[in-house]
């Protein structure tokens, strides 16, 4: 061990006579401890609700959408996605219908977003369909009219059916055309599989009397669970031809939807894809639909870094305390040594290296515990969220290598700065006037 280092470690060890320094020191590696182990947390927390929102919106989106600019929807669409298909990067490609309506069973009834989809190219590059809960997806393939391949348990009649047997009940809702629903809108409707809803669209029919909403009673298949609130509470999806009957559009659909190979290239192969569709279109990605999202993340984890920081700076500001007091015990100390030939550079290197071993210590113990608690709350979903809120219902933890190397240099850079004046302080004693009345 190198002298200097030997020295600043006897006088951590060493029984002093004012046990206040003791006190003192234990605080500070307690203090930069705190500070390392709230800043791994914090960022680990930061980071995982940027990844779990990350990959619950690029799991139940697709990464390019195309569309017309003039919003009249693209007719000859088959031939425009077998061509698209075909260019780099694209791995996926699927047609879409969306639109604003009003869902509602009885006297319940609940806004929300309706998709219609082919489903086989539909989970190609979306995963909700993926995540249902209850039912299944398979009847969404079947022409409209078809009966599913499984039978329902029997269901409550509706009104104007309590004469008909229950076969023939089931028969009429056999063939009622399908949807699927989030979780939180079934429960609000109080919907459940083969349960009927009434779907409303306001792109109704020109009549004598007015404009008046089409509407259309569906079949709940299926309630998918993405965890993502937004999505599970206004989310809904049917067969894209019934969306074309529905909203009266013929063979036309409004939207293109792609899955790529590589998410960050999402702008670029908008472009690609732009130019290569032609005039009259445009492109929307993951990254511009999520960008204020994403942009409030990270002024988060900005903020967070500079105010669980100054818990760091306390326990420098205790680093510094503990040294000069220190200092000021040792002043005899430090008069023999340099009386003995220790030159100037070795006495601030003997409290330099004080202070960066309690640094150390409580970088060492911070980032053992921050990780560890990071893991555990990570692992076991310890603290619950209103998803209403929050839109997931747990705190996320995903704490990552490099935030754990920035805090460490961090703490440690402030503890080495912390020891710049008491180093400097004990380096200007002189010997004679220390040792002069001994």
């Amino acid at each position: 061990m190198r002298f200097e280092f030997f020295v600043a470690s006897r006088y951590l060890r060493a029984k002093r006579r004012q046990a206040v320094i003791g006190v003192i020191t234990a605080i500070s590696i307690a203090g930069v401890a705190a500070g390392v182990a709230s800043l791994v947390i914090a960022l680990a927390i930061n980071n995982g609700f940027r990844q779990d929102l990350q990959e619950r919106l690029l799991g139940s989106t697709s990464h390019v959408n195309l569309m017309r600019v003039m919003g009249d929807g693209i007719r000859d669409w088959r031939p425009l996605i077998e061509r698209l298909s075909k260019q780099p990067h694209v791995v996926a490609a699927a047609p879409d219908i969306y639109e604003q309506v009003l869902i509602s069973r009885g006297p319940r009834a609940k806004g929300a977003v309706l998709k219609g989809i082919i489903a086989r190219d539909e989970r190609r590059v979306s995963d909700l369909l993926d995540t249902l809960r209850q039912g299944t997806a398979d009847e969404l393939r079947d022409a409209p009219g078809s009966g599913a391949a499984t039978s329902p348990p029997p269901a409550a009649a509706l009104p104007g059916e309590q004469a008909d047997s229950l076969e023939a009940v089931r028969e009429r809702r056999q063939a009622m055309p399908a949807i699927i629903l989030g979780k939180d809108m079934a429960e609000e409707l109080g919907a459940k599989v083969d349960s009927v809803v009434m779907v409303t669209s306001p792109q109704g029919k020109l009549t004598p009397f007015g404009l008046i909403p089409s509407y259309k009673r569906f079949r709940v298949a299926g309630i998918f669970n993405s965890g993502f609130y937004d999505y599970d509470l206004s989310w809904s999806f049917i067969r894209l031809s019934d969306a074309q009957e529905l909203f009266a559009l013929g063979d036309v659909i409004q939207v293109i939807e792609f899955r790529i190979d590589d998410i960050y290239k999402a702008a670029e192969v908008g472009r690609e894809l732009d130019q290569a569709a032609g005039p009259g279109f445009m492109t929307t990605n993951w990254m511009e639909q999520n960008k204020a999202l994403f942009h409030a993340l990270r002024l988060e984890r900005l903020v967070t870094f500079i105010t669980v920081g100054l818990i760091v700076f306390v326990a420098a500001l205790n680093i510094l305390i503990s040294l000069t007091m220190m200092v000021m015990e040792k002043t005899r100390d430090i008069a023999v040594l340099m009386s003995m030939g220790t030159r100037k550079q070795q006495v601030r290197q003997i409290f330099v290296a004080q202070g960066a071993l309690i640094g150390f210590l409580g970088t060492a113990i911070g980032l053992v515990f921050g990780y560890a608690l990071s893991w555990v709350g990570g692992h076991y979903h310890l603290f619950s969220l209103a998803p209403e809120v929050y839109s997931i219902d747990y705190v996320p933890f995903a704490p990552r290598l490099t935030d754990g190397v920035l805090v460490a240099v961090v703490a440690l850079g402030t503890s080495l700065v912390a020891t710049l004046y008491p180093s400097w302080s004990a380096a200007r004693i002189l010997p004679a006037e220390a040792l002069r009345y001994e």
